[in-house]
């Protein structure tokens, strides 16, 4: 009977176009990394240390993102990041139709987290603040969504440290998912794309914390505009926001350059590994 159910309202209720599902599996899988990673800020800053540090930040980046394919992988292929949909269109995994479908759902996944996480900390956050929202200075806190430079950091350094890090991490998304390579087992996709995340976070966080994705950036700068922060968002840092945002672009474009040009445009088809048991979600799933 409970079956019988289920199945009636999949009939009544269950959508029917890809792109209406795949939005929603963007939706909801950026929304599951803004949760977990900003969350995790969030206890390290207001908790003023006692319960979080760097690395409680990378695990929960970490998590995040490893969940987040997991909860959209199956659906959309889980890019949850616009500089990966940008890459997988390059390469011809993603119609380019679907991009601005996946980009929006992005965007909208990464402000309502941002809603998610202050709606969590709102307690803490008036504590901590006295209900002044700071972008800079000892007690700021706008750095719990969006990214902010180190004081040593250039405006060119940031964008070619964004270009470098997003680059590294579709390339290394790219040789996991390749079925022509040795990829990895069934199943196991995610997890090895939240260690990319932990790599990067642990070797390249100390200019700018690895943004490496318009989309977690730019959806929870908009947030704290418009939730107390003000326009100090995007002025701050010498108007750093744009940089998060253009080099992961630039930086998934190259990786995928890289990747096609030194390893996938030598292999043969008939060397792909059909035993490997790695299904390629950025190639099967995206082309519905």
């Amino acid at each position: 009977m409970e079956d019988e159910s289920r199945r009636k309202m999949k009939e009544k209720f269950g959508l029917r176009r890809d792109i209406f599902k795949e939005f929603l599996a963007e939706f909801l899988g950026i929304f599951i990394l803004i949760l977990f990673g900003c969350g995790s800020v969030a206890q390290a800053v207001l908790s003023k240390g006692a319960l979080g540090e760097p690395l409680t930040i990378h695990v929960g980046f970490t998590l995040g993102v490893m969940m987040a394919v997991y909860v959209a992988g199956g659906v959309s292929g889980g890019h949850v990041n616009p500089a990966v949909s940008l890459a997988m269109v390059i390469l011809g995994k993603l119609p380019l139709k679907k991009f601005p479908v996946y980009v929006a759902a992005q965007f909208l996944g990464a402000f309502a987290g941002s809603c998610a996480v202050f709606g969590l900390y709102y307690d803490a956050l008036m504590e901590f603040t006295n209900g002044e929202f700071a972008v800079t200075g000892a007690n700021a806190t706008a750095g719990i969504f969006a990214s902010y430079p180190a004081k040593h950091l250039s405006v060119l350094n940031g964008f070619v440290d964004q270009v470098i890090a997003t680059a590294s991490l579709v390339l290394c998304i790219l040789a996991i998912t390749d079925r022509k390579n040795i990829g990895a087992p069934k199943g196991m996709e995610p997890l090895c794309i939240g260690l990319i995340i932990l790599a990067i976070g642990v070797s390249m966080g100390l200019n700018c914390g690895y943004p490496i994705n318009p989309a977690r950036d730019l959806g929870p700068r908009l947030f704290t505009a418009v939730a107390g922060w003000g326009m100090d968002v995007f002025r701050a840092g010498g108007c750093w926001w744009w940089i998060p945002v253009a080099g992961p672009m630039v930086g998934g474009a190259v990786g995928a350059g890289i990747y096609f040009l030194i390893i996938d445009l030598h292999q043969p088809e008939s060397d792909r590994q059909v035993d490997n048991n790695v299904q390629d979600k950025y190639e099967i799933v995206t082309m519905n």
